[in-house]
């Protein structure tokens, strides 16, 4: 314990800074917009003060705050740190005010627009550092309530079913996920990670599911799976992303890619893997056959989009269940002499990957926002050609987001790939090879966005283009140089987690 509740502070300061904004709704919406970047700006420099009292060779949580909060039902409100959290705090902290930065123009009521996503950063920070399933499901369930706002109020012409979709598919997935806990308590009296990881490990978890009757083992981790499944997404319970991503306000479009698809793998580790492992195991080979139709079919399905927004979404679908099938391909594996340096590759993959994708996807829908705005709202592949000449120094910050989402060596995200497969390659090789489809998919379309968009004959109006503003670099900028930084020298992330996940791979299921 610390005499600073750091992240009681991570996670309320946000909301204070929403519940200010949305008082003071006289203020200029120059100053709502600065006071929404400042307050957004604190989940970074706290991050960084949490960094500076973590201690990576510990893999147990640290900074722990866990009070009494409801005796009768043995609720406690209890938050933790550890490397996978402290990455993904710190991805949120850069992240988010991107966000804010790249909505700064933003005319309509900015200051809910701000508050809102306030609202929305503060719970996914909640849902990062939470270890008692009351409060981190409050928390898990009040980010969707400013994010459908914000997709239906500033999203596109088909917003709104966008944003009821949305809402319908997590909260229908929610409901499964709910029930399950519900029966997990009903059997051991807890709703705390820790110890329901604890009594999973010695055994006795699935004993009490199953004094409940045969079948409760396996219903409850199916419930749980289903919440975090529509989440991440994984395939086939994606449908609901292409819509809402291409919807979304350039900002919200960052968010939602950067961070929120986060919390669903967040969920597959801190919950599915530690609690359930025994039933993750079983079913690890079919789940694995769904991360591939992922991996597969979403890259050959960017293939075919025109618009823009949509092939970065299928995009971020694919990359994100590069990460799932290395999670089922360590559920799956045998164990062998290898078996903990692979899973402690994979895990490092999927850490690594997750705050690569977060970077080079946010980036993306930034620059697919910047040809938006400067063409009067046109999204589609045809409606451009030699932007390169007309917009150089965009077409420099943009071709780098391309190459690293696709993986080039010497930027951040071939580290993350390579990883991921090394593991994946470990335990299941077929698997790994079938994945190589959608890496060659994935050269195709985003080769075919630079070459469409960027070379070419000019097309109508290109050519009064202007090139980035110093607003526009300035949000681009912090993305662009960590897919450098982490190209060359991934250990800086890498040293956060990797002790954690050793420890994990030294007890594998």
């Amino acid at each position: 314990m610390t005499s600073l509740p750091i992240l009681s502070l991570l996670v309320f300061t946000p909301w204070i800074g929403a519940i200010v904004l949305a008082t003071f709704r006289a203020l200029p919406p120059k100053t709502a917009r600065w006071l929404g970047l400042l307050f957004s700006l604190s989940t970074l420099a706290l991050g960084c003060v949490a960094l500076s009292s973590f201690s990576p060779a510990t893999p147990g949580m640290q900074l722990v705050e866990k009070h009494a909060w409801i005796s009768a039902l043995n609720v406690h409100y209890h938050l933790g740190l550890d490397g996978l959290s402290l990455v993904l705090v710190l991805l949120t902290g850069l992240i988010a005010p991107l966000a804010l930065l790249a909505s700064w123009r933003m005319e309509r009521s900015p200051h809910f627009f701000n508050a809102l996503f306030l609202a929305l950063q503060g719970a996914a920070i909640g849902v990062f550092l939470a270890l008692d399933f009351v409060h981190w499901f409050l928390f898990w369930e009040l980010s969707l309530v400013p994010a459908f706002f914000l997709l239906k109020i500033w999203g596109g012409p088909g917003a709104a079913r966008a944003a009821y979709q949305f809402v319908i598919y997590t909260i229908g997935g929610s409901a499964f996920m709910l029930l399950g806990f519900a029966a997990l308590y009903a059997a051991t009296g807890s709703f705390d990670f820790q110890g329901l990881a604890a009594m999973a490990a010695d055994g006795s978890l699935t004993a009490k599911l199953a004094s409940l009757g045969h079948f409760w083992p396996q219903a409850v981790f199916l419930g749980v799976l289903l919440g975090l499944a529509v989440k991440v997404p994984l395939y086939p319970f994606h449908t609901w992303l292409p819509p809402a991503y291409a919807e979304a306000p350039t900002g919200l479009s960052m968010f939602l890619t950067g961070v929120m698809s986060k919390m669903g793998l967040y969920g597959f580790l801190r919950i599915l893997w530690p609690i359930f492992p025994t039933q993750l195991h079983a079913a690890a080979t079919p789940l694995l056959w769904l991360s591939l139709g992922g991996v597969v079919l979403s890259a050959f399905a960017a293939l075919r989009q025109t618009d823009m927004k949509r092939m970065v979404a299928y995009s971020s679908i694919n990359h994100l269940s590069y990460c799932l099938l290395a999670l089922f391909a360590v559920a799956a594996g045998s164990p062998s002499a290898t078996a903990g340096i692979e899973s402690v590759s994979a895990f490092n993959g999927i850490a690594l990957q997750m705050f690569n994708h977060g970077l080079s996807a946010a980036a993306l829908f930034f620059c697919v926002g910047v040809l938006e705005e400067r063409s009067g709202g046109k999204r589609s592949l045809a409606d451009f050609g030699g932007v390169r000449t007309a917009m150089p120094v965009f077409a420099g910050f943009c071709g780098i987001a391309l190459f690293s989402s696709l993986g080039l060596p010497g930027l951040n995200g071939f580290v993350g790939e390579f990883l991921l497969f090394r593991g994946i390659f470990g335990f299941t090789p077929w698997a790994a090879a079938i994945a190589t489809l959608g890496l060659l998919a994935t050269a195709l379309f985003l080769l075919t966005f630079w070459q469409r968009v960027f070379h070419g004959p000019q097309g109508a109006g290109v050519a009064q283009y202007r090139d980035l503003s110093g607003w526009e670099i300035a949000t681009l900028v912090p993305a662009i140089a960590l897919m450098f930084v982490l190209g060359v020298y991934p250990q800086l992330l890498v040293q956060l987690f990797n002790p954690l996940f050793t420890a994990w791979s030294a007890h594998l299921p």
